[in-house]
């Protein structure tokens, strides 16, 4: 008997299958592996009252932006801000940080993702006081607010809101 050309392609076809499936294997497998270490979100962590609702408030509004919160109860939050550097004047009810930035105040998820994404060079954002309407402050007619991007640099407004819509 004559052995078939059709033989060895055969053959060399199984095996050009075989090392395709054990290469897309591999490639998965390191794609498995390696994938937590880019996914992984940053953690904020707060600071906040501990008697404080409007900061419980804001830091679900994260939470239910995808954002992984700590939340610690702090009794000085004026010395964490000096410590930390926030401006007395744009001091709000609680403090967050967050992959090297601050958050004070109740600054909107989509700020605080805009902030991470552009990584501009600042020290952060803030919203002054306890504007209504703003996440964790719902309720009653919503005012318009600023957030305030802040540093070495002066301040400058980086996005304004009614209540948690982007305005602009």
């Amino acid at each position: 008997m004559i052995p078939s050309v059709h033989a060895g392609v055969k053959k060399d076809a199984d095996r050009f299958e075989r090392r395709s499936f054990l290469g897309l294997i591999a490639g998965a497998t390191l794609g498995v592996v390696t994938r937590p270490a880019f996914a992984a979100e940053p953690v904020i962590k707060v600071h906040k009252d501990p008697n404080c609702g409007c900061c419980s408030g804001w830091v679900q509004h994260l939470r239910d932006a995808g954002f992984t919160v700590e939340a610690e109860d702090a009794s000085d939050l004026p010395s964490v801000r000096r410590r930390l550097g926030v401006p007395p004047d744009l001091a709000a009810c609680h403090t967050a940080e967050v992959s090297g930035y601050l958050i004070e105040g109740h600054v909107p998820a989509s700020a605080v993702q805009r902030l991470l994404a552009e990584r501009p060079k600042a020290t952060g954002l803030a919203v002054p006081g306890m504007p209504i309407g703003s996440p964790g402050m719902e309720g009653g007619d919503p005012q318009p607010y600023t957030v305030v991007l802040f540093g070495l640099a002066g301040r400058t407004p980086f996005m304004r809101f009614v209540g948690k819509e982007a305005i602009d």
